[in-house]
């Protein structure tokens, strides 16, 4: 008897702690992938590391490009320059699983503009 309280104890605990967490956590996982608004910057083809679009669950639907330094921008998927690239970009990876030349051919340049030297 004092095993199937204890048991009933734990579940409800258990019960408890994932509800309260349940409004929360599921809002931070959509969020991560998805885009709060566009960019129009073009970026270097070199400086490409992965193209894609957001998640369908996402409620801004963009084209996402990562850049050799980590960085990710939203792209306005109704743009051209952004449809092409995409587009180019599946080409490229095509019959592999790295993207091919013109893409990732950069390295990070993390130094700031003005301390080149």
């Amino acid at each position: 008897m004092k095993t199937l309280l204890t048991l009933l104890l734990l579940t409800l605990i258990c019960f408890l702690y994932h509800i309260s967490a349940g409004p929360i956590a599921p809002g931070l996982m959509v969020r991560a992938g998805c885009c709060e608004k566009y960019n129009r910057t073009p970026i270097p083809k070199g400086k490409v590391t992965h193209v894609g679009r957001t998640a369908d669950n996402c409620s801004v639907k963009a084209i996402v490009v990562i850049t050799v330094c980590n960085k990710k921008y939203c792209i306005d998927p109704s743009w051209t320059w952004a449809k092409r690239l995409l587009s180019e970009f599946k080409q490229a990876i095509a019959n592999t699983t790295s993207p091919r030349a013109p893409f990732n051919q950069s390295k990070c340049d993390k130094t700031p503009t003005g301390l080149k030297g």
